[in-house]
């Protein structure tokens, strides 16, 4: 049967092109992967108003492209087949044709830097990469893009490649093996997309619309658009809202600024290091001060001239002689800012930094030759080799900064318009996530955040019950010995409660296999064989399959025990007994307990006296467990009320 569609129809939007050629959108490319058994949606873009005729292997189909040439049609749904196809697009005397199409089952894996993290670097990741040649999995990677805007256009080196160890080997390993695995218990030829970015945040990967249906992300959304008409408009709102933020978290440092207040208190630092080099500042994240003073003649005072900082990570608010001169963000950004007209003055200036760490390494870095001020005459006022410095406050007390929302990774929706948008709505079966370690300051906005990135994909991609799986956060960070605030922790109980939610996905946990020293555990090969597991389950039919750890139904107090009921039976492996349960009281103090494990119920010890209202299992950045499921899977990090 024919399919004909009028372009006006879709629910597309593209950017109109600079000419008709190539005619297919970006991700129809040789050797790719259309999936199975649902209508095949082809777009590009045309000569407006132009007719558009498409041969799929024999099968004939017709589009008509609008006024700006954009142009959708959906081909006949076809079973997996490994025979090559090719399809040809004619608009008038333009003709594109690619080849060596294979009709199968398409995965879009996506999420921050432990799904970006390659197959070579992964535990026997050479000889993986050795024995990955297969005609029938292709790889597609999106490359790295961030936009203030959507576009469908994916970078020219991104193309669908046949898997191989040379095409492999840089491919996300966590994704490769997953489809391995597909691939081994279907049998279909296999798609796998590689859209990832380490260090990336939720909220970059969610449209606008998504974001704006949300809520809370209005103004970032607005100044997003600003941004992308007028960068120095969007940047001087963006600095506002940065400055609102600092009023409310530090209306202590509201004279920190001013050239008169008196610093000579304040501790100091070298000018070209990471402040976490420093004693007591190892593991700081949050705003610290920065002043340095620098002397000038009438005559280089009277000059134009620019501030310039290096590199400052992560945000920055720069001001000289309390006069505010620019704000940005990016841990590898050098700063350089025009000082206005009638600021310095001959003598003493100072020069004061508000400089805001979100994580990892902290501060102005970099040479400290490099910083000072650089005068119009070509002269070089050095800032000199030294900082004094004030910690204002901590990010675990104040939250996060608002990001400048056009910046890739903690930006609004940018990775979601360079990245997703080129792909939808590109047919696939499903989609894998790992990502939440750049959002475990948040967890609270990421119960809303996550369920709203799987509705926006599933809408995105005309998916409505794709299976969504998700990759539960790995052990990361100290061993405790004694119960405490975790947000890890908290973040994968939203993961949990999330898949609770939802019968259309997944939850791989990888609690077990993180590293208290290495944010980036290498054994991506039991992640995939647990996403694997997961697909098997939920997307091909394996209902019977146990593909995840045990999890909690139901926490009750039975006498002078609360009874945890989990929704299989589990195995405590070493001493038969349970590690890592915490019950709490209303004060939120909490504390180890005995427990005792009889199929799929434990047993926790209430203290005589204690008023439990919550249970807590594995409730750590890295915690110790040994409760398993028979299949060999981790019993998933939770916190309960007690009923």
């Amino acid at each position: 049967m024919t399919r004909h569609l009028l372009a006006g129809a879709a629910a597309l939007a593209f950017a109109a092109p600079a000419a008709a050629a190539p005619l297919l959108a970006s991700v129809f490319t040789d050797h790719a992967v259309l999936q199975r058994d649902k209508p095949i949606a082809v777009w590009g873009v045309a000569a407006p108003n132009a007719v558009v005729a498409l041969d799929l292997s024999g099968e004939q189909g017709l589009a008509n492209a609008d006024a700006k040439g954009r142009w959708v049609a959906l081909l006949d749904a076809r079973p997996a087949t490994g025979t090559p196809l090719t399809l040809t697009v004619k608009a008038g005397a333009e003709t594109q044709t690619i080849s060596d199409l294979l009709i199968g089952d398409v995965w879009l894996c996506s999420g921050q830097s432990n799904m970006e993290y390659p197959l070579r670097r992964a535990l026997n990741g050479e000889a993986e990469a050795a024995a990955a040649t297969d005609p029938h999995v292709r790889l597609l990677q999106t490359g790295r893009t961030s936009l203030p805007y959507p576009t469908d256009k994916l970078p020219v080196q991104a193309v669908w490649k046949t898997s191989s160890y040379e095409t492999a080997n840089n491919f996300s390993a966590a994704c490769f093996f997953m489809g391995r695995d597909i691939r081994k218990a279907a049998g279909v030829p296999v798609g796998l997309i590689d859209a990832t970015w380490g260090g990336s945040i939720i909220q970059d990967w969610i449209s606008g619309p998504g974001l704006k249906a949300l809520g809370g992300y209005d103004e970032g959304l607005s100044v997003l658009a600003d941004y992308a008409k007028d960068p120095v408009k969007g940047m001087a709102r963006w600095g506002a809202m940065l400055d609102r933020w600092a009023a409310r978290v530090e209306p202590h440092a509201a004279n920190w600024a001013k050239p008169d207040f008196d610093d000579r208190a304040w501790a100091t630092m070298p000018a070209e290091q990471f402040w976490e080099t420093n004693p007591g500042l190892e593991t700081f994240d949050g705003t610290i001060w920065l002043r340095a003073e620098v002397t000038l003649t009438k005559a280089q005072a009277a000059q134009a001239a620019t501030l310039v900082l290096g590199p400052v990570d992560d945000i920055d608010t720069s001001f000289v002689n309390g006069r505010q001169v620019g704000s940005q963000e990016g841990w590898d950004v050098k700063r350089a800012y025009a000082v206005p007209a009638g600021t310095l003055k001959a003598g003493r200036n100072v020069v004061a930094v508000r400089a805001v760490d979100v994580g990892g390494g902290g501060g102005a870095w970099g040479p400290a030759q490099d910083k000072g001020l650089k005068l119009a005459d070509g002269s070089f006022a050095p800032l000199g080799g030294t900082w004094r410095y004030k910690v204002s406050t901590r990010l675990s007390d104040t939250g996060l900064p608002p990001h400048a929302p056009w910046l890739g990774t903690s930006g609004l929706s940018t990775l979601h318009n360079g990245m997703i948008a080129p792909l939808a709505p590109y047919g696939v079966k499903g989609f894998a996530w790992y990502q939440g370690e750049a959002n475990v300051t948040e967890a609270k906005e990421y119960a809303r955040l996550m369920p709203a990135l799987i509705a926006d994909w599933r809408r995105a991609f005309d998916a409505p019950d794709a299976p969504f799986l998700m990759v539960q956060l790995a052990a990361f960070g100290p061993q405790v010995n004694k119960p405490g605030v975790s947000r890890w922790a908290e973040l994968r109980d939203v993961q949990r409660r999330t898949v609770a939610a939802d019968p259309n996905t997944g939850l791989a946990s990888a609690v077990d296999l993180g590293s208290p020293y290495d944010i980036h555990p290498a054994d991506k090969l039991q992640v995939g064989l647990r996403l694997g597991g997961l697909a098997r389950k939920l997307a091909y039919g394996e209902t019977a399959l146990n593909a995840s750890g045990p999890a909690p139904v139901s926490a009750a107090r039975d006498g002078a025990e609360v009874v945890v009921t989990l929704d299989q039976p589990a195995v405590a492996y070493g001493s038969g007994r349970p590690a890592g349960f915490e019950l709490c009281d209303s004060a939120e103090s909490c504390r180890f307990v005995d427990a005792s494990l009889d199929g799929d119920k434990v047993r926790l010890t209430v203290p005589a006296g204690y008023a439990a209202v919550k249970v807590r299992f594995a409730w750590a950045d890295s915690p110790v467990l040994n409760l398993f499921g028979a299949n060999r899977l981790p019993a998933t990090p939770f916190e309960l009320p007690v009923r």
